[in-house]
């Protein structure tokens, strides 16, 4: 699974474990640009992923992990996040 297709199956997973339209982010997008990214034809900026997190009430990061999850086939998103944890600590400290 390619990342765009990855990110685009995240993003529409949390949009609708959120319960929203791809009408209700008409104040960041477009439902014609939700479709495209959801869909995995086009990656959004960080600014406009952040804007896409805001509505649904979840952090950036909570869409990326899912995705990369997705796209590695990590069955088991508590690995990753240890992984990213480990990384951090080893790369700051």
């Amino acid at each position: 699974m390619t990342l765009n297709k990855a990110l685009g199956t995240a993003l529409k997973q949390v949009r609708n474990a959120a319960g929203l339209t791809q009408e209700d982010f008409s104040q960041v997008s477009s439902r014609t640009y939700m479709s495209t990214l959801e869909r995995g034809l086009k990656s959004p900026t960080l600014e406009k992923l952040d804007q896409i997190a805001q509505v649904m009430g979840v952090h950036p990061l909570t869409i990326l992990v899912l995705a990369y999850s997705r796209m590695e086939k990590k069955e088991n998103t508590n690995k990753l996040l240890k992984e990213i944890q480990c990384e951090i600590d080893n790369h700051i400290n």
